[in-house]
């Protein structure tokens, strides 16, 4: 499939762990689907080759350059809304329970080479961010209005920056008098902090301001909660992370129910949460040495899959 832009689907987002996530799914040809990351399209084109023809695709996402890659295929319905808003969307079309949900978690290529998305530390552009263009906070807002209690605390949890607070006291100082708003200005303007090797510094600071950007953690917690009441008994959740904040996230949630690292257990030692999916896969997957050489941005990526009890 072409686009106007002279992009296909490939270039877009080469869908990472592909075969290991349609295998973990597990999919019935007649089956009911969720793609909530749409993206390039590459997961969703390889249910609907798995999907016979009474199987239905439901795909969300939020960036509406999203729609651009959507197959011409009566069996799947695209809902531009971010993942958070799943049973809402699932009920108003009348989706009722559904055999797999699947999530890959990772900006594509495709946003991180657009250079006016902002997304890249690597090219120019206004410092934005913001995967819903219909949002109206980008990234040069948070940069520009949170205070330095604020921007310590993102940069510390979201980007695991060494020296957070530092960063944080610098942009304080700078922003009365130096404009931020374009990634280079940005960069140019904490020159002077920069701890190690600059691209994995700015890679950490432009993580933290993306998640903080899109609430892309509170985004998951909702999506995931929402999860077991959407699956029939026996359906599948699969999860592909990208850093270990919504790794963290996944795991503890399919394990537990709950987000906490600790067990919460009531009185007489009871848990609390009482799981509604069985772990089916004990480790993370990750790529093959084969798909590394292919696709190098699947390094860091961990797939978790889960079963509706």
């Amino acid at each position: 499939m072409t686009t106007s832009d002279s992009r296909d689907h490939e270039s877009y987002h080469l869908p990472v762990l592909l075969e290991e996530t349609l295998d973990g799914l597990d999919i019935r040809p007649d089956g009911v689907y969720v793609d909530c990351t749409f993206g390039g399209g590459g997961h969703s084109r390889g249910i609907l080759g798995r999907l016979g023809p009474k199987g239905k695709l439901f795909v969300f996402d939020q960036d509406s350059d999203a729609r651009r890659n959507l197959p011409d295929d009566q069996r799947i319905v695209f809902l531009p809304h971010n993942f958070r808003h799943l049973g809402r969307f699932l009920r108003l079309h009348e989706a009722g329970a559904v055999n797999g949900i699947l999530a890959d978690l990772g900006v594509s290529s495709y946003q991180f080479d657009q250079a006016e998305r902002g997304f890249s530390f690597r090219f120019e552009g206004d410092l934005d961010m913001r995967m819903d263009q219909r949002q109206t906070t980008t990234a040069f807002d948070i940069v520009n209005t949170y205070s330095e209690q604020q921007l310590h605390r993102l940069f510390e949890q979201y980007g695991e920056v060494t020296n957070s607070k530092t960063l944080a006291r610098t942009i304080v100082q700078l922003r009365r008098s130096v404009s931020m708003k374009t990634i280079s200005n940005f960069k140019t303007a904490l020159n002077s902090v920069v701890k190690g090797n600059p691209n994995k510094y700015f890679a950490q600071v432009f993580q933290a301001l993306r998640i903080e950007v899109n609430d892309e953690l509170g985004a998951l917690k909702e999506m995931l909660q929402q999860v077991p009441g959407l699956l029939i008994s026996g359906g599948r959740v699969a999860i592909i992370t990208f850093h270990s904040l919504e790794d963290r996230l996944v795991k503890n949630f399919f394990k537990k129910g709950s987000f906490d690292d600790e067990d919460v257990s009531d009185p007489f030692g009871q848990s609390a949460n009482a799981p509604l999916l069985k772990v089916i896969t004990k480790k993370p997957v990750t790529a093959t040495e084969t798909e590394l050489r292919q696709n190098p941005r699947s390094r860091s990526a961990k797939l978790r899959v889960a079963e509706r009890l």
